[in-house]
């Protein structure tokens, strides 16, 4: 069947697009060959943050004597797990409703599809048509060539969440945000857990006083932090499992989480039959507009590599109607994505780390202070973390920030609309911020940048409230 557009992959950017190209009056094909949502709601964001939730609230229980509140706490775990699950299958009805109201120009059909020439895609044995084609395929967790880790069970990031027992003792390969997050939640449920991370601190990619802190809230946990190690093979142990890391040392455990990145889902796309060029690592290469190397196809969401994350596939999403229904001719490139881990503390982050603006040639000054240092961290006994922000001295407009803290996630916003804005330093030191808040610390953070330093208030520290006096 011909049709006006084609969009292979029922991700979180392929629905929208989808969705509302068939609501501008087109024919459009949306073809998915498993649950619609996409990795966000079937196997990343939603079962991780609802499992989170469970885990906070275990974690909270626990630690409430030190508010002088006494609290037994039990996990079930199998009813922590059916929540997930629960959720999970509310969101995926959300997708198909959403789809359902695009109306009957929209056709969603179930199925492997693949590209076998320009412009035209087969599923499941039926060729079709368009002049416009979408791919949203995505990515899929990418498996280590660890010596032994094929004959051993292993969990990943999307059957982690068909477990209906607590592992006894969890060991995670990988210290990037699948491992964190989902380590430190099945420990604060009540498992033994141990992450590995070949590198000489967990999430690398970070600023060190980042990694640091995490670190440190990790090993308060309990969780065992293994660094600076390879693995060198996995093995059975009885009826768990081993990584033998290149040390020669052994972390032995029940169950095995492999988390270790992700890579593209192109390997059966039929890329090459339609002209798609694919990078070294199997990403599809597109320009400024989402244009791959064949007429009129496109590509958005993670299988075009760049930081992988729902918010810049809906995001990719919203330009590429604009860009096809002729309001834009490109942005996908140079937008700022900010992003957080949702572990405890929380991990928020927008811009350039310090290593990256020192590779760009720019010309900045740092503040940094304890996340313990804002009042209400204080107030609400939840003092672990680190504020760091980056400023160019020469516009006095934000490099990069990175937040470590209580809702740090939620915070660093106030960041990426200043940045987005193209906003000064000085707006955070001119606006009253509420007191006590999270985000006061924020506007304490900068003021121990050197041209702001209790300049803007010759009153006392105390008078320029606690955030400011404690730190």
């Amino acid at each position: 069947m011909t049709y006006d557009v084609i969009v292979i992959g029922a991700g979180q950017g392929g629905v929208p697009v989808a969705a509302l190209l068939a609501e501008s009056g087109r024919r459009v094909l949306l073809a998915e060959r498993s649950e619609v949502g996409g990795t966000c709601v079937n196997r990343g964001c939603t079962p991780s943050k609802s499992l989170i939730a469970s885990a906070q609230a275990a974690h909270d229980a626990r630690r409430a004597g030190r508010l002088g509140v006494h609290a037994a706490v039990e996990v079930d775990f199998r009813a922590v797990m059916e929540r997930v699950d629960d959720i999970v299958q509310q969101w995926r009805a959300g997708v198909r409703g959403r789809l359902e109201r695009a109306g009957e120009r929209l056709t969603v059909v179930h199925g492997h599809a693949r590209l076998v020439g320009p412009r035209r895609v087969e599923v499941d044995g039926a060729t079709h048509e368009a002049k416009t084609v979408v791919l949203n395929v995505g990515t899929r967790h990418a498996v280590p060539g660890i010596p032994g880790l094929a004959e051993v069970p292993y969990l990943t990031n999307g059957s982690v969440f068909g477990l209906r027992e607590l592992p006894g003792r969890l060991v995670a390969v990988g210290g990037g945000y699948i491992g964190c997050e989902l380590g430190q939640a099945l420990r604060r449920l009540g498992a033994e857990v141990a992450i590995i991370d070949p590198g000489q601190r967990l999430l690398g990619r970070e600023d060190p006083a980042v990694s640091a802190a995490m670190e440190k809230a990790f090993r308060d946990d309990g969780i065992e932090v293994h660094t600076g190690s390879r693995p060198a093979r996995v093995e059975r142990r009885g009826s768990g499992v081993a990584v033998v890391l290149e040390d020669g040392s052994a972390v032995e455990g029940t169950h095995l989480l492999v988390a270790t990145g992700r890579v593209p889902n192109t390997q059966d796309l039929g890329c090459e039959a339609a002209g798609v060029r694919l990078d070294g690592r199997g990403f599809v290469t597109v320009d400024d507009g989402f244009r791959t190397s064949a007429e009129g196809v496109y590509a958005i969401g993670d299988c075009t590599g760049g930081p992988q994350f729902t918010h810049r596939a809906w995001d990719d999403g919203r330009i590429l109607f604009d860009i096809l229904t002729g309001q834009r001719t490109g942005g996908r490139d140079g937008r700022l994505v900010p992003y957080a881990m949702f572990t405890d503390p929380q991990v928020g982050r927008v811009g350039l780390t310090e290593a990256e603006a020192r590779d760009q040639g720019i010309d900045f000054d740092v503040a940094e202070m304890p996340f313990g240092s804002v009042a209400r961290a204080v107030e609400a006994d939840v003092p672990a973390g680190v504020l760091r922000v980056m400023v160019e001295r020469s516009t006095e407009r934000f490099v990069g920030v990175s937040l470590v803290g209580s809702q740090a996630g939620e915070l660093v916003h106030v960041f990426s609309v200043l940045m987005q804005a193209g906003a000064t330093a000085r707006t955070i030191v001119d606006t009253e911020f509420i007191h006590p808040t999270f985000c006061e610390g924020l506007q304490t953070l900068v003021m121990k940048l050197p041209r702001y330093a209790l300049a803007p208030c010759p009153a006392s520290e105390a008078a320029q409230g606690p955030a400011l006096a404690a730190a």
